[in-house]
């Protein structure tokens, strides 16, 4: 499966070149709240007007990348997407007493509003999906994309991710110990050596196609997840995944791990670099947009952009290689339950 086009809308200016030349947004406390960007000419300011967060993101991200394209599938991965405005509704039942109630909350109080607006307005009439399985819900969309592919007709489809950061979600996850307390920021999420991460939101979407072609930016190889795996469970599944795409650990000269400053679950990347991977050139993310549950997404674009040639910001560098970038390995988990890999190639 080839990528060929990309968008990301982030806590950082992922939108345009700014964030590989050198912009970067500093954000205190544990919300990383997305720059958005200005969608008055893309979206319809009526339309625009009654779009939650999430699916404003979704098409943001979304539309840009497939006009002009034969899309024969939509595919997205959220957790929280439309959350918020399921929330809104709920609240709207007491305060009308279940009388008469705005229709707009409703209409994108579900995570398949997102994928349902892209389609409608790009009157794509393929297949539509949208996977909620938390932490692992992106790649669980990218290996439908692989099947749908490999099985059916389309020549392209796109994949992608959406999440928004609820207050209500927040604040129960923040008691339930996911979130850092006290003095936190993208510039010291690293080195608070304390239980947690920070919150994070976005959207990054993906056109990809069956064939390579001379718009092909990079290929996603395969994809692989695990629940409630050990150590050496892991480092066990990673070899099967490598041996079975060709590849062993040294082949692997870039990683992308999903480090988020907790110190109760990053000792599963550290362990896993220091074990398979000591030679790889390291990159990391969420301190820079966040913890979320679909933030492999946003390692994925950043793995496509690394392979398209460009030159990652001094803050992602978490171990420098001079080894050329050829295969770009992903490992992120989700709460130390849920783990998936990612294998892009040139």
């Amino acid at each position: 499966m080839y990528i060929t086009n990309s968008a990301c809308i982030s806590p950082q200016q992922t939108y345009n070149e700014t964030f590989f030349e050198g912009e970067i947004n500093v954000h205190h406390g544990d919300r990383f709240m997305a720059a958005e960007p200005s969608y008055g000419q893309l979206i319809p300011a009526g339309l625009l007007r009654r779009m939650g967060k999430a699916v404003r993101m979704g098409i943001g991200a979304g539309l840009p990348i497939i006009q002009g394209v034969d899309l024969g599938g939509i595919i997205l991965g959220t957790a929280n997407g439309g959350l918020e405005d399921c929330l809104k509704f709920l609240n709207q039942i007491v305060d009308y007493n279940e009388g008469t109630l705005t229709p707009t909350n409703f209409v994108q109080s579900t995570p398949n509003a997102v994928a349902g607006n892209l389609a409608l307005i790009s009157k794509t009439t393929g297949y539509n999906a949208t996977h909620v399985h938390r932490g692992l819900a992106f790649e669980c969309a990218v290996l439908d994309a692989m099947l749908l592919l490999r099985e059916q007709s389309p020549d392209a489809v796109l994949i992608g991710s959406v999440e928004e950061i609820s207050d209500y979600n927040h604040n129960i996850d923040l008691l339930n110990g996911l979130f850092k307390t006290g003095e936190v920021s993208s510039e010291n999420l690293f080195t608070l050596d304390t239980p947690g991460s920070v919150n994070g939101e976005g959207s990054t979407m993906f056109v990809a196609e069956r064939e390579r072609s001379e718009r092909t930016l990079a290929e996603i190889k395969d994809v692989d997840q695990l629940t409630y795996a050990s150590k050496n469970e892991l480092e066990e599944r990673l070899g099967y995944f490598l041996e079975r795409n060709g590849l062993t650990a040294a082949d692997v000269d870039t990683l992308i791990l999903g480090i988020s400053g907790d110190n109760r679950t990053d000792h599963f990347y550290t362990g896993l670099q220091q074990a398979l991977f000591p030679e790889s050139q390291i990159y990391t993310f969420k301190n820079l947009v966040g913890d979320y549950p679909t933030a492999s997404a946003f390692a994925t674009w950043m793995g496509v952009q690394a392979l398209s040639g460009k030159e990652m910001p001094e803050q992602c560098k978490y171990a420098l290689s001079s080894r050329e970038t050829k295969n770009v390995l992903i490992y992120n988990h989700y709460q130390g339950t849920q783990h998936g890999f990612i294998l892009l190639g040139a």
